[in-house]
């Protein structure tokens, strides 16, 4: 037993010590939070909300509605004047079984929003997977790439992938998405087992694919991707466990907004009657460290903001 105990206390030592090497890195990279973007340096002190532009006459929730310049341009400024701080404009649904969608056919949805919307003078991310879609928007000014691949697209033609359109950008921000297989099987095959871990090790090993190259950790924001191949106890469990993404050290964006998993607890089925459902869980996000939002709803969800702020104020 004599022996036992100076083990026992080493150990005790030895695992505090890590704990504490761990809380210093997630620290020091959350001293400044900051999204540091191609116009931009975003101040993730405070929640951000990102409002949703999308240009596709196919996604799950508002497919149609904006799939032309001027709708689009107008639905962005509604946002704006809803409170969103940031606009993510995206021209390919990857909701569960969606098709893919052609090059030609991205560039020519995207790019004609894009040049409107650079003049609002707001943050503006693109919603792609495609390294060329990437590099055209970047040239043209866009600030943030959001990835549902974390970059591991290849070029159609050539070699290399998002990354390294990301890495050769001097500035722009990234989000990196965990998805499970594909749009079309994702939910066909869901994940198994304890997901946390698994998409902790994805979004740790597609982060340092990046630093590697050399982009800077401000530029950096992870997803754990909310429907994208999980179960709805899945998706809950990466919700309840989110302080531990955040010990990655990086911020985190929370896409919850009218997705599947919320109709399946409250029994809506039709996405544009899950908006209550949708900012109760954004809300529950940002609670436990989410920096960033997306939402279709921006007006309910800056309110709902607004009052937890205000309750903050008062704690």
């Amino acid at each position: 037993m004599t022996g036992a105990w100076p083990r026992f206390f080493h150990s005790c030592f030895s695992a505090c010590r890590a704990r504490t090497a761990l809380s210093d890195m997630t620290a020091e990279l959350h001293q400044a939070p900051v999204w540091k973007t191609t116009r931009f340096e975003i101040d993730l002190g405070q929640p951000q909300v990102m409002g949703i532009v999308n240009v596709t006459p196919d996604s799950f929730s508002d497919g149609g509605r904006h799939d032309d310049p001027a709708r689009a341009l107008a639905h962005a400024e509604q946002l704006l004047k809803d409170g969103a701080t940031i606009l993510d404009i995206g021209g390919e649904s990857t909701r569960p079984g969606a098709p893919p969608v052609s090059l030609q056919d991205e560039l020519d949805r995207v790019l004609p929003v894009l040049r409107l919307a650079l003049k609002l003078g707001v943050p503006l991310s693109i919603d792609t997977y495609k390294p060329e879609v990437m590099q055209a928007c970047l040239d043209l000014g866009a600030d943030i790439i959001n990835d549902v691949w974390a970059l591991q697209r290849p070029f159609e033609h050539g070699q290399g992938s998002g990354v390294e359109v990301v890495a050769a950008h001097p500035d722009c921000g990234v989000c990196l998405m965990h998805m499970h297989l594909e749009p079309r099987s994702m939910q066909v095959a869901p994940m198994t087992g304890d997901v946390v871990p698994q998409v902790m090790d994805f979004l740790r090993q597609r982060a340092e694919r990046l630093r590697a190259q050399g982009v800077a950790p401000e530029r950096l924001v992870l997803d754990y991707g909310i429907g994208f191949g999980k179960t709805v106890a899945q998706n809950f469990a990466l919700l309840a466990r989110q302080p531990e993404l955040l010990a990655l050290g990086y911020p985190l964006l929370s896409g919850w907004s009218r997705k599947s998993s919320l109709g399946s607890v409250t029994g809506h089925e039709v996405p544009r009657e899950r908006v209550a459902a949708s900012v109760a869980a954004h809300l529950l996000a940002i609670e436990r460290g989410a920096r960033i939002v997306r939402v279709h709803d921006v007006r309910e969800t800056v309110d709902a903001i607004k009052v937890w702020q205000a309750m903050l104020a008062q704690a």
